[in-house]
């Protein structure tokens, strides 16, 4: 996934990526669409679009006691360990499509909140 080019006000706009790849099935499988709202804050078990050291990944965010880590949900993808790198979360998903069946993510109940 590539973040579009953005300026004004359309940089705090959700938009739509399609997924690329099996690393994020069963949940999103490949060629899925999933929708992206902007922001640099996220939640434990978010999904996210993340930025690592100028690379950007779809991945589920963790923070526990063994520390922050962008994780694939296919287990055959590794973790990406965020301690000492430089990060940012661009974006959670708030929604997926697959052929018209739509299914959206909702954080606002959690309190976890960080802010890269």
């Amino acid at each position: 996934m590539s973040l579009p080019e953005q300026s004004g006000c359309a940089l705090h706009e959700p938009f739509a990526l399609q997924v690329l790849g099996e690393e994020m099935e069963p949940e999103f499988p490949d060629r899925c669409i999933v929708v992206i709202e902007p922001t640099p804050q996220c939640v434990d078990g978010a999904y996210v679009f993340a930025e690592v050291e100028g690379v950007r990944w779809f991945r589920q965010y963790r923070r526990d006691a063994a520390g922050e880590r962008l994780v694939a949900l296919n287990p055959r993808y590794p973790e990406i360990r965020l301690d000492g790198l430089e990060w940012a979360v661009l974006g959670v998903i708030i929604q997926r499509n697959i052929r018209r069946q739509v299914k959206h993510y909702d954080y606002s109940l959690a309190t976890d909140l960080t802010g890269q």
